[in-house]
């Protein structure tokens, strides 16, 4: 885990229950478009309920989804 406040890292990275900040997705338009209608865009928080060995279940605004690490991993966050 990256300890410095200002440091970027993929969604991946972050282990459950950690506050993040979206700083930049590097996907596709199809995949951004996609994420920007579940509301993840730059600059919203999201917090990372569960990780395990199959998808990233992030609560977003009042909303909970499902990411799959492939796209999660695409995410760039920083630590709140």
């Amino acid at each position: 885990m990256v300890n410095h406040p200002d440091a970027t890292l993929a969604l991946t990275m972050v282990p459950a229950g950690q506050r993040v900040r979206v700083v930049d997705i590097m996907a596709g338009q199809q995949v951004s478009h996609r994420l920007a209608e579940l509301g993840v865009i730059r600059g919203v928080e999201l917090n990372i309920l569960h990780d395990h060995s199959g998808p990233l279940i992030l609560s977003v605004r009042d909303t909970r989804l499902a990411l799959e690490r492939g796209v999660a991993h695409k995410i760039r966050v920083q630590l709140v």
